[in-house]
């Protein structure tokens, strides 16, 4: 039932956020030198690895490493990438990522390919076995600026909990989350 939901939501998204995706396309490629979709490596279901895309918001010859760990972020960021990142915008595209089956609309966010110690803690407790999602339980109990295990407890406080339900009730207070832009470190 979840996959047929995610499907026809997905498809739903993508004929209603039609202009604004392809406005945020135009922003991205008459501001910066690049393509204008960045495909990040991420850890799937079972430890996977898939593409997932997103609007590029750091410059093309940024380190690919998570944002964090960059010395000083902000010098990478695009004209248009602080704006997009803080409005979550630069994460429309993971709906050919929902799409294709990659992801779902709740889950835990997926890994870079290189955060072992996440994708570690993760299958210990069988979070690997769950499908990642464009947002998830610990997305909205403190997003980046969570510590690796608290977020690997409130994966797995998701796993334990799923529900229709309880994914129609992340994702309205995700929606609330990035209406107010909180959490968003970068």
């Amino acid at each position: 039932m979840k996959r047929l939901l995610d499907l026809i939501f997905c498809v739903a998204a993508a004929v209603l956020l039609a202009l604004p995706l392809l406005l945020v396309a135009l922003a991205v490629k008459l501001t910066s030198v690049g393509p204008v979709l960045f495909w990040a490596d991420r850890v799937g279901q079972n430890n996977r690895i898939f593409k997932m895309p997103k609007f590029r918001t750091m410059l093309a010859q940024t380190p690919v490493v998570a944002t964090h760990l960059l010395e000083n972020p902000d010098s990478y960021l695009t004209a248009v990438g602080g704006v997009l990142r803080k409005s979550s915008l630069d994460e429309l595209p993971q709906l050919w990522s929902i799409f294709k089956g990659d992801m779902s609309f709740v889950g835990p966010r997926p890994a870079l390919f290189n955060q072992d110690d996440l994708v570690e803690l993760r299958t210990r407790h069988g979070v690997h076995a769950l499908v990642p999602g464009l947002t998830g339980w610990a997305q909205i109990n403190g997003r980046d600026e969570l510590p690796i295990p608290q977020k690997v407890a409130l994966d797995l406080e998701y796993m334990r909990r799923q529900s229709l339900l309880f994914d129609f009730q992340i994702l309205f207070l995700t929606f609330i989350k990035v209406i107010r832009r909180d959490n968003v470190a970068h």
